[in-house]
């Protein structure tokens, strides 16, 4: 960990919605004058697309799985010596995964490269006098035998949804903008469930706070859902490991959250449809506490 050069990470399974958190964090940033190296997940991820796909078929030929959500598909270490190394330098190397052609042309333009999506982009330098680092994906508090990606972050962010929802969200997404049939996307949530136990659900205990949406309406089987439950069919916990070290001033954030309430000394409920503003008063007062720590 480190005061000069903090790590921020968001971390959340595929669908959880973890843009609400990167967003809310955008809109901190941006009226702080706070400059971020902004840290995509899936660019540590070990194979590219066409490469995953082999790989997949080979581990499903010997009877296994092969997964996003572990180590095999991942690099771990380097994403470890990232946040080691901005730690102590505020500096590192990254790269991006390509997910589109519109992402695709925009690199390329960039870079000079002829990259199409399911690429990585090359590796290249953070750039200079960033004031911190903010990584949002699956694997910002990730611990195995190997690697320990949690000990270097300073504010562990976790989004997590119940599993139900988390399914529907996946589903809906992975239908519509990727154009996946319902039994691809079941049998993708299958495969990776060893995985997800494994090595996604841990992180949520070692998060400095979690928001977990959970819906007011009947999600039982997320598998036949056609929609997914709005802001306002929901609430968010938000469940703070030490509220004491991240100075939460709870009667405060009662006040400001209207229909808000305690569920635990230290959990409180919000409406869904305020989950973006509730995001933004409580994470702004700790970002700009460790903003002044830097000057210490």
């Amino acid at each position: 960990m480190s005061k000069k050069h903090p790590v921020v990470a968001v971390t959340g399974s595929s669908g959880a919605g973890t843009t609400t958190v990167k967003r809310a964090f955008e809109h901190i940033f941006y009226r702080d004058g706070i400059s971020a190296a902004v840290i995509e997940g899936d660019s540590f991820h070990r194979f590219d697309r066409v490469s995953m796909k082999a790989e997949m078929a080979k581990a499903a030929e010997h009877g296994t799985s092969l997964s996003h959500f572990g180590p095999e598909a991942n690099r771990f270490d380097l994403l470890e010596e990232l946040f080691r190394d901005y730690g102590e330098t505020g500096m590192g190397n990254k790269r991006y995964y390509i997910h589109s052609d519109e992402e695709a042309d925009a690199h390329n333009a960039r870079l000079g490269t002829d990259l199409a999506p399911g690429q990585f982009t090359p590796w290249e330098d953070l750039p200079e006098g960033t004031d911190l680092l903010f990584y949002e994906g699956l694997h910002g508090l990730a611990v195995t035998e190997e690697d320990n990606v949690a000990q270097h972050v300073d504010l562990g962010v976790g989004v997590v949804p119940i599993v139900n929802l988390e399914w529907i969200q996946k589903i809906h997404r992975d239908n519509l903008e990727r154009g996946y049939s319902a039994e691809a996307i079941v049998d993708t949530i299958l495969r990776r469930m060893p995985d997800y136990i494994r090595y996604i659900t841990p992180q949520f205990s070692l998060t400095d706070i979690n928001f977990q949406r959970v819906p007011t309406v009947d999600t039982s089987n997320p598998f036949i859902a056609r929609d997914i439950p709005t802001p306002d069919e929901s609430f968010v916990i938000i469940r703070f490991k030490d509220p004491e070290k991240l100075e939460v001033d709870f009667p405060y954030l009662l006040s400001m959250i209207h229909e808000s309430f305690m569920s635990r000394r230290n959990s409180m409920v919000v409406p869904g449809g305020k989950m973006g503003m509730a995001m933004e008063i409580i994470l702004q007062p700790i970002i700009e506490r460790m903003m002044e720590a830097r000057k210490v």
